[in-house]
């Protein structure tokens, strides 16, 4: 169920409650740790649906540090690529809102490199790293909106809650920053 949406510079930008698996876009975006291990969380949901080879590729290029990211194939998904990017050194590591927008930076680096025009984010850092969804959505949205004044290939940014309360954070920062 869509949120919210906003059109910024030509960047289509949307929040959702929903299963980030299933997006269809080019890229998903998974908030891992530096040793690329895909466990619980995201990562295990990612692991699950798109199936181990995500990982068995993934941890060929590890480690991988906060704010740097890498691309991997998408196995069973509908996207094109997964990119991990790290939002921990270690798994289960708790966090502030600093990693989260490194890694948020990795990721959209890694996306241009890719020349992507569609990527779906999860709210990152607000499980095993601990952050309120707020802060979360606070830095994700701060430093996307930096990128696309810089210039983008993104055409349509998605944000998926997996719960109403992530997504309610999203929406709420996106309708703060993103004024129409």
């Amino acid at each position: 169920m869509i949120k919210i949406k906003r059109v910024y510079k030509g960047v289509e930008v949307t929040t959702l409650t929903g299963d980030i698996t299933r997006q269809r876009v080019e890229v998903i975006v998974n908030p891992a740790n530096s040793q690329l291990i895909m466990g619980g969380g995201v990562a295990g949901a990612i692991k699950r649906t798109g199936g181990e080879v995500i990982e068995e590729e993934a941890l060929k290029q590890a480690p991988v540090p906060v704010g740097k990211a890498i691309a991997t194939g998408a196995g069973r998904l509908e996207a094109k690529y997964v990119i991990h990017a790290p939002t921990m050194e270690r798994p289960a590591m708790q966090i502030g809102p600093e990693n989260v927008r490194l890694a948020v930076k990795g990721a959209l680096e890694c996306a241009a490199r890719l020349k992507l025009e569609s990527v779906a984010f999860p709210s990152m850092g607000t499980g095993i790293g601990g952050l309120a969804p707020e802060e979360a959505a606070q830095a994700m949205i701060s430093e996307i909106k930096s990128h696309i004044e810089k210039g983008t290939s993104l055409k349509k940014i998605i944000f998926v809650g997996f719960r109403d309360d992530l997504a309610q954070a999203f929406s709420k920062e996106i309708s703060e920053s993103f004024t129409p």
